[in-house]
């Protein structure tokens, strides 16, 4: 079971303007943004990451490169991780972007939206999923099956990610939110992933830590399942 954290960049330049930039180059973490990136430090820092990998755009490299830093690991950038290339859309402000045709195919049938001279988002969950699941695969190969492997990306990209583990058509991933510096946690199985945390911007990591394969059954009396099979009743969290 290799688990994946999920990091959406900090708050950004970009996000404080109201702007969709896309992959302008040059988009940096504002004040706030680094303070969230310092942040992240702390908040993992009882989980045995492995490995981090990450988009190329520099406001994701800024985010992991305090925690990177202190795990002195050093980011892998997957251009898989990339954010949307939102085309023609690109640098201009969300409000005006409302009042175009495609941003009510984009909120209702997303599956089917191309950007002008982009990106479709079917093909960009696509390419993400591919990204994720060959990291994922990778990572358990080199460092075992309970790897913990972190990947820094963009909200729309997260969402797409979330919503495959979720086996949700990408036509509702609009429901799921995705916020600046959350974290995310998906583990996966076997068979299917498990979606363990969506959107977490604050709260305890320690739980996601891997037990020891000789502990995961403790001293209880209830038998061992599959690690790929959900539990009947629900976790029981030991």
């Amino acid at each position: 079971m290799t688990t994946l954290i999920l990091l959406r960049h900090g708050r950004s330049t970009a996000n404080t303007a109201g702007v969709l930039a896309g992959r302008t180059p040059g988009i940096e973490l504002d004040d706030r943004g680094r303070e969230q990136a310092d942040k992240v430090v702390s908040r993992l820092a009882d989980l045995p990451i492995a490995e981090i990998v990450t988009s190329p755009l520099i406001r994701c490299r800024q985010t992991v490169a305090p925690l990177a830093s202190a795990r002195g690991l050093e980011p892998v950038v997957d251009d898989g991780l990339a954010e949307v290339d939102y085309g023609a859309w690109t640098n201009r402000a969300v409000s005006e972007l409302a009042k175009e045709d495609l941003w009510r195919v984009v909120q209702a049938h997303p599956s089917a939206a191309v950007f002008p001279d982009g990106e479709g988002l079917a093909a960009m969950q696509a390419r993400s999923v591919a990204a994720v699941r060959r990291h994922v695969r990778r990572v358990a190969a080199e460092h075992g099956d309970d790897a913990v492997l972190l990947a820094c990306s963009h909200g729309d990209v997260i969402k797409a990610v979330l919503a495959d583990a979720l086996a949700c058509h990408l036509d509702n991933f609009q429901r799921i939110v995705v916020d600046t510096c959350s974290v995310s946690v998906i583990t996966y199985t076997e068979l299917r992933p498990f979606v363990a945390r969506m959107n977490e911007q604050s709260g305890d990591v320690a739980g996601l830590v891997p037990k020891p394969k000789e502990s995961q059954a403790g001293d209880s009396a209830e038998p061992a399942v599959p690690a790929s099979d959900a539990v009947v009743g629900g976790s029981t969290n030991a």
